[in-house]
Parts: C-alpha cells; sequence; structure tokens
C-alpha cells in the first residue's frame, strides 16, 4: 500500500515537472499524518516556484489519481505534504498480522539467496568471552533477519585450532607435567588457564620462547605424539565447552570450519600466485597492498618458518567455504579491530578469487565492555560469557524473587536482557553494558519487551475466557464505526518495512528500536482504558489489535534471537 502510495505521488510530481523519486516519511508528530513528503521543498527553487506553491500543484494532481485508502492530503509549514489514511487500511494490516501470524513481518526480497554468515569464532584452549558472546548474539541476529528477507542461510564458525595460542597453551601444558587424563588439569587446558600463562612465560623467558615455536611447528606437522595428544584431546574439550555456550544461547551452527583444515590450502594459493600477487621479504611472503590501494598497508602470508599466518589462512577458507556451500553471498562478522587486516585479505581476495571477493562483505563490530574497562585474553583479564551470564541471572532472581518464575523463565529473561543491551545500537561501537538497565522491567531492555508481550497474551486469554474470542478460530472483527486510528495501529503497519530495511542495512538495532516504540505504544494504549468488555461493542476490534501486537513483539524478539515466556 506504501508503494501505490509512493506511485501516484511519484506521477503526480512528474506531470508537475518533478523527475526525481519522492520520498515518503513517517511524520513524527502523529498529527502531522501517517505519511509525509518533502518533494516540493527538495525541487522548488530549479523550477523557479515557491515550495508550497508547487506542493499545490502536485496535490490538485495527486487527488485526481489518489488510491482509495487515502482520507485526506494537507500542505503544512514551508510546504511538506502531509498523507492521512482511512481507518480500514490499518484494519486491513491487522488482518494481515493475524492471518500471517509467525510469518508477518517476513518478505521473498532474496528469494532463498544462498547466504552464508561467519560469526563468533571462538578459539580453542581460550576461554569463550563477552567478545564471542557479543558475536555470537548479532551474528545470530543478522543470520535470522536475512533468511526473513527470504534467503537461505547457513551458519558457520571458523575456529583457531592451531597458530602460536595454541603452541603456548599446549607447550605449557607439558612444562608443567600436567597430565591430559586428569579432569581438572584438562579443563584448564581446554578453557585457557594454560593459554594465560604460557603466554606470561613466552615474554620472560627464552627457553621457554623457543619450546613454543618448537611445539607450534610440531603442532602443524603433526610429527610428535605426546604433542598431538594433549592437543587432540584438549581441543575435544574445548569445542564441548564451546557447544554448550552455543546451546545455552539458543543456535546451532550449520558449518564448523578450522584453521588446521584450511591452512595447507591457504599456503598452495599463496605459493601458487608468488611473483604475481605476492613477493618474499626477509624470509617471508608478503602482499604489498599499497602498491594496489595507497590506504592499504603490508601484511605477511608465510611466515619465515615457512607457515601460513592468518591472512593465507583466510585465502583458504573462503575457497573451502564456496566448495562446501556454493554462496552467492558471504557475511563475515567480527570485532572491528581487525577491520584494516581485513581490507587488505580482500584486496588479495579480489586478485586471486575475484568473483568469490565480489560476493563477500566484512563487517566489523565494537567491542562489549563493563564498567571496569578493556579486558584481554593474553593476560587473563577477560569476562567469560559464563561469569557475565551468571551475574545477570543473579540480578534477575533477586528482581523477580516474589513471582512465581522457573528456571526456564529466568534463564529467558537473562538472555533477553544481555542480548537487548548488545543490539540496541548500531553495529560498530563498543558498549558498555549496564547491568541495572539491562533488567528493568520499565522500558529500553530485553525483560521490558518480554513483559510487553506477555500482557498482551494474558489479555486473550482473558478475552478467550469471557467469549469474546474463541482461542481456536481466526479473529472476525469490523472496524468501529468513526474509529480513529491510534499510535499502536499505525505502528504495526510499518514492522514488515522495518525487517525490509534491517535486511538492507543488516542492522538488528532498528528492530530493537522499533519494538521498543511499539511496546511503548501498546502499554501506554493499555493504560488508557478496558480492552476487554463484554459490554464494549469495540472490544473485538480492540482484542484484535491486541493479539497483532503479541505476534509483531514474539515476530521481532524471534529475529533478534530472544525468546518469549507465555507468563512472567
Amino acid at each position: 500500500m506504501k508503494q501505490e502510495l509512493l506511485d501516484s505521488l511519484m506521477k503526480a510530481a512528474q506531470i508537475c515537472g518533478i523527475e526525481e523519486q519522492p520520498k515518503l516519511n513517517y511524520p513524527e508528530n502523529p498529527e502531522y499524518g501517517d505519511f509525509s513528503s518533502n518533494s516540493a521543498m527538495l525541487n522548488a527553487k530549479p523550477l523557479g516556484i515557491s515550495p508550497k506553491a508547487l506542493a499545490e500543484k502536485i496535490v490538485i494532481e495527486f487527488k485526481k489519481i489518489q488510491p482509495k485508502f487515502v482520507e485526506k492530503v494537507e500542505i503544512a509549514g514551508p510546504g511538506f505534504i502531509n498523507f492521512f489514511l482511512k481507518a480500514e487500511y490499518f484494519a486491513e494490516n491487522i488482518k494481515r498480522a493475524l492471518k500471517e501470524g509467525d510469518k508477518f513481518g517476513s518478505n521473498n526480497n532474496l528469494k532463498k539467496q544462498k547466504t552464508i554468515i561467519e560469526f563468533t569464532d571462538p578459539n580453542p584452549f581460550k576461554e569463550f568471552h563477552v567478545g564471542h558472546l557479543m558475536s555470537n548474539t548479532i551474528g545470530e541476529s543478522v543470520s535470522r533477519i536475512v533468511e526473513a528477507n527470504g534467503a537461505e542461510v547457513k551458519r558457520a564458525c571458523y575456529q583457531g585450532d592451531v597458530g602460536l595460542h595454541v603452541a603456548k597453551a599446549v607447550a605449557h601444558f607439558l612444562y608443567k607435567k600436567k597430565d591430559i587424563h586428569t579432569e581438572s588439569d584438562l579443563n584448564g587446558l581446554a578453557l585457557g588457564v594454560d593459554y594465560v600463562a604460557g603466554n606470561k612465560l613466552y615474554d620472560a623467558d627464552t627457553d621457554f620462547k623457543k619450546s613454543v615455536e618448537e611445539v607450534n611447528k610440531k603442532l602443524y606437522e603433526k610429527s610428535d605424539k605426546a604433542i598431538n595428544e594433549v592437543y587432540e584431546i584438549g581441543k575435544k574439550k574445548s569445542l564441548e565447552f564451546f557447544a554448550k555456550r552455543y546451546e545455552a544461547l539458543g543456535m546451532k551452527f550449520d558449518y564448523f570450519f578450522s584453521e588446521s583444515e584450511v591452512a595447507g590450502y591457504g599456503k598452495q594459493m599463496v605459493e601458487d600466485n608468488l611473483g604475481k600477487v605476492f613477493e618474499k621479504s626477509d624470509g617471508a611472503v608478503v602482499f604489498e597492498a599499497q602498491k594496489v590501494n595507497p590506504k592499504l598497508h603490508t601484511r605477511v602470508f608465510v611466515n619465515s618458518n615457512g607457515l601460513p599466518t592468518y591472512e593465507a589462512k583466510e585465502l583458504g577458507l573462503v575457497k573451502i567455504k564456496h566448495d562446501k556451500y556454493p554462496y552467492e553471498k558471504s557475511i563475515v562478522l567480527t570485532g572491528n579491530e581487525i577491520n584494516d587486516y581485513f581490507n587488505v585479505l580482500l584486496e588479495a581476495m579480489k586478485l586471486i578469487f575475484p568473483e568469490l571477493a565480489g560476493k563477500t562483505l566484512h563487517i566489523g563490530h565494537g567491542m562489549l565492555r563493563l564498567p571496569s574497562g578493556k579486558m584481554s585474553s593474553r593476560t587473563g583479564e577477560v569476562i567469560t560469557a559464563v561469569s557475565l551470564i551468571n551475574d545477570v541471572k543473579a540480578l534477575v532472581l533477586e528482581k523477580v524473587k516474589d513471582r512465581n518464575v522457573d528456571e526456564t523463565m529466568s534463564d529467558m529473561v537473562t538472555i533477553g536482557a544481555i542480548k537487548y543491551s548488545i543490539l540496541r545500537q548500531a553495529i560498530g561501537g563498543d558498549i558498555i553494558f549496564d547491568f541495572d538497565k539491562s533488567i528493568s522491567f520499565e522500558g529500553d531492555s530485553g525483560p521490558y519487551l518480554q513483559y510487553t508481550y506477555v500482557r498482551a497474551k494474558s489479555i486473550l486469554e482473558k478475552a478467550a475466557s469471557f467469549g469474546i474470542i474463541d482461542s481456536n478460530k481466526p479473529i472476525e472483527f469490523k472496524v468501529p464505526q468513526d474509529h480513529k486510528p491510534n499510535l499502536v495501529e499505525k505502528l504495526i503497519v510499518r514492522f514488515p518495512e522495518v525487517v525490509e530495511r534491517a535486511g538492507k542495512e543488516y542492522a538488528p538495532h532498528l528492530i530493537v528500536t522499533y519494538l521498543t516504540e511499539l511496546a511503548g505504544a501498546f502499554n501506554s494504549w493499555y493504560g488508557q482504558g478496558k480492552i476487554v468488555d463484554e459490554k464494549d461493542p469495540d472490544s473485538l476490534y480492540k482484542v484484535a489489535l491486541t493479539k497483532a501486537v503479541s505476534i509483531t513483539i514474539k515476530n521481532g524478539l524471534n529475529l533478534l534471537g530472544i525468546g518469549v515466556p507465555e507468563k512472567m
């Protein structure tokens, strides 16, 4: 319907000499209509006419062809054109929400486009910290939003199971003569205790540094039985810990890729393109990206020991990804501290795999910080995902101690609080996690949206108990006579558009902002009068609107990866 309105406005504008496509915006003040256009103000000067006079001409032409759902058109201020829609228009969108249910808001814009989205990427032998939690939350939400726009999405996780960090952990484990078959020793290796200790010793002890480099070489070659055993058992345990984290967050991956799997192929790609893309330098092989793009810099792809670096492994990864899943779009989501590195990598990809480079998009996100400041996995000063979840859960349990809240519900509220805090702002900037705000039931939080959904569901249950609706049948309703649409109705209409825009911009925060506004409008409307009233002839319409709200909030929260409790 919005497109139909826009097409009519475009025809009217063309008759008045305007060639550019007009835009329709939502006025901040509902009194200024349901849609507004400033096309007259933007195009008046080139046409040698005042904005208001041009707006009047456009309105005259528009009224000749206006869609039937337009109630009136007004000119405001210096030349804004405001459009007011009939109540039936909003009623049709309520009916659409009720009919489509879980599918409301979705579209087929991407028509099952094959998309692979890589995110989280924890390294075995390190702890699963809040940085991984942030990447996982954003990546899962982006995946769901892209799916809601019609794409076929596969989730991928790339794990650094070889490299210097692994060698430091394994070397320290052997240095301390720990037993790989002892549970506490194994857990320490798998959860990063040995990595932290090994990293400190690596910087302080020359002999240990040499042993790390030797272990690193043997791990790559798989030439030492004792080292291989420690590595294989420790890696298996690490991955088991990670799997538990994913389950707690309510998601699963379709593909797992590892550095050990792609390293050989990546190194081969570098060697095959030596003298074409890559050059030798001090015993290493480098890509001098600044020769192609002055804004970039030189990076090492094979080090002086003949081992492939992260860069070379990424080249192997991009090809192996495509071999396993012939994608049309590949999205890689990482912390923004590697934005510059990834720009160099993409430049190399353009020269080696130009088609795949054109299908690849890198999205860098900021860091999740606590008020105490920055964390570092190198020093062990990390906030683990488990510790953050447990701290938030303790606050949730304290807040709802007087309510009948079970374990499943408290977990759902806890995860919802954390995910909302991560997704509420645009991807890219750092986030300072606010514990108190995250669990608030008063607004701008995950629990607030969950509570609003539960409130809407309780209204529907009450309506069913009063016989106003039948829970087993579709709600059939008519628009009340002389009804003036409220903000809740107007916001329901916008949900599909918000989902579409979020898909184009890979922007979960647009969903968050929308849901928070909808919940606020609904709760305000709820407080203004009774919704369930057997004596009110308009009660059925109000209940239908309430159900549309519950559907929209549930679908929106699902796109954020946030569950909805049935009671709260």
